[in-house]
């Protein structure tokens, strides 16, 4: 219980204090140690201390161990919650829209709305009323397409994978560099197209598209040598590659002003005169900043930088892979 203290404030308990170790002079009368019944108090004393110190420890020690478990079967719980979520959204995909008549709206359709909105405004403009207004339809009609915002997410992601599948008519090539490379390309510009979908953090329930796009990673990478498991190595190299090229060329970096510019120079200079950034203290030697700083503007913006990067990347798993 919380006391008062003289200034009025409530002051929080103390924690019990541990238990000391006796000392045999607190047994002996007078501090000698020849006082009647002495050492026998003393052991019983020492014995008893003991006993306390181990239980306080195995109890804290307890504590610990539950509060762990109770942790981890707390995020367990909503993990699993979470994957409940995901797993109910797959619904969407095989679920009898409404209606015994032709249905007044499809679901790719909603999905194009939805596309359309965060395109020009952003995700977090998407929601069921916005759409609903864009399809001049009540808000609660689009409840019987697509019931939550998880069935949302997947019907807009996969729309977005969609444009990821090469088409029918644009067989992949045989060899695999080839084939990579235009999955890797149609991957990076319809992440250029739509950005904001970086900011889908859960991965959606996966969609037909989304597992078409896997089965022609599948099939570029077939005729590599290796193990199932290098062939998946490969694909999510790529795929990494791409998504940390995309983020990178969404960032502000490139769309820095020149005041901005400025004053980005600025403060660059004077980290660089403490001198603890050896790297860049010995460039400024042969360069001024501002003409460093043009040259990575320019190394940012260079529209062969994708394909270079990406074909050093390939040469590495080839030559890994030969071995």
């Amino acid at each position: 219980m919380a006391t008062e203290n003289p200034g009025g404030r409530r002051r929080a308990p103390r924690p019990p204090r541990a238990p000391r170790r006796p000392t045999y002079d607190q047994f002996a009368k007078g501090g000698g140690t020849d006082a009647p019944n002495a050492e026998a108090e003393f052991s019983e004393a020492l014995r008893q201390f003991v006993v306390d110190t181990v239980t306080e420890k195995i109890a804290e020690k307890a504590q610990r161990q539950a509060d762990k478990i109770a942790h981890k079967a707390a995020h367990h719980a909503e993990h699993l919650d979470r994957l409940t979520e995901r797993l109910d959204a797959l619904d969407v995909w095989t679920r009898i829209e409404p209606g015994r008549r032709r249905p007044r709206f499809t679901r790719e359709e909603i999905a194009t709305v939805a596309l359309g909105i965060a395109d020009a405004e952003g995700l977090e403009a998407v929601s069921m009323r916005r759409i609903a207004t864009e399809l001049g339809a009540g808000t609660m009609t689009l409840y019987h397409y697509v019931r939550t915002k998880d069935e949302l997410l997947a019907l807009v992601t996969d729309a977005v994978m969609q444009e990821v599948v090469v088409p029918p008519d644009e067989p992949l090539p045989d060899d695999w560099r080839a084939a990579v490379t235009i999955i890797a390309r149609r991957s990076r510009d319809s992440l250029r197209r739509h950005p904001w979908i970086l900011d889908v953090v859960a991965d959606p329930a996966l969609g037909p598209n989304s597992v078409r796009h896997f089965d022609q990673s599948l099939q570029a990478v077939a005729s590599l040598p290796g193990t199932f498991t290098d062939k998946l190595d490969v694909i999510t190299a790529v795929d990494e590659y791409v998504l940390g090229f995309c983020v990178h060329e969404r960032s502000d970096f490139h769309d820095d002003t020149a005041d901005n510019e400025t004053e980005m120079i600025a403060y660059v200079e004077e980290l660089v005169a403490t001198g603890d950034y050896p790297q860049l203290a010995e460039l400024t030697k042969v360069e001024k900043l501002e003409q460093l700083w043009a040259k990575m503007q320019k190394h940012a913006n260079d529209p062969t930088r994708f394909d270079r990067n990406l074909a050093r990347l390939l040469n590495g798993i080839e030559q890994d892979l030969s071995r």
